[in-house]
């Protein structure tokens, strides 16, 4: 059995790259090149209903071979409230739930129970507000609706829209564990981690960081960020 699988977050930016042109095929590219096994992707449709998706199932199939968890809500889009998850074929959905987050903007997160080659996984991607007060009521809602009994076994990752390396994270200080993935956005010259994965206690990170490529620094304003975990 596997002893590692790869995670990844990637805000895609509506496949809109610094170059200011719109090409899926360029973001289904950088998705293969992480090599995950489990991507959470951020801004994956247009903003305005029916919020049509900007990547195609079929071409992050091709690129990656993986698929979408079905959690979008009509037949347009990928995601819900922009988020969406893909997963590799070797992994079983047992169930997914829409989670609403409080704040002034409409947010939202998707959860997905699943079943890996390294045990149970309860995977979360998630979008958080602009506002720091309304990041830390939506980190509660996540972990209130994580709950206890799947916290160990749970990952949250995602654009955290957090600029501050110390604070503004403080609901996950207890019970997880948030990696150094290290600077993430503007992708041209990255400053900022505003993407981050959290780690319950019964998962470890043999290895995270960023995804900085020729092709990744031209494809969104974002860079993917990743982590090789591992059951503790």
């Amino acid at each position: 059995m596997p002893d590692q699988l790869r995670i990844a977050s990637y805000n895609v930016h509506k496949a809109v790259g610094v170059d200011y042109r719109r090409s899926p095929e360029r973001i289904a590219r950088v998705i293969a090149s992480l090599k995950a096994d489990i991507v959470a992707l951020q801004e994956v449709d247009r903003r305005l209903a029916p919020r049509p998706a900007v990547l195609s199932a079929a071409s992050i199939l091709r690129e990656s071979g993986l698929v979408p968890v079905e959690v979008a809500t009509n037949d347009v889009s990928l995601g819900w409230h922009g988020n969406a998850l893909l997963v590799r074929d070797t992994i079983a959905v047992r169930a997914v739930e829409r989670l609403l987050l409080p704040g002034l903007e409409p947010r939202g997160a998707v959860l997905a129970d699943l079943e890996t080659p390294i045990g149970p996984l309860t995977v979360v991607g998630a979008h958080l507000g602009l506002l720091r007060k309304y990041r830390r009521q939506q980190l509660m809602q996540i972990a209130s609706d994580i709950g206890p009994e799947r916290q160990a076994r749970a990952v949250i990752l995602g654009d955290f829209n957090e600029w501050r390396r110390k604070f503004g994270l403080e609901p996950l200080w207890e019970g997880y564990h948030i990696l150094k993935t290290g600077p993430s956005f503007h992708s041209v010259a990255p400053s900022a981690a505003l993407d981050r994965i959290a780690l319950g206690q019964a998962l470890q990170a043999s290895d995270s960081g960023t995804l900085r490529t020729a092709l990744s620094k031209l494809a969104s304003d974002h860079l993917p960020i990743y982590a090789d975990i591992t059951s503790v």
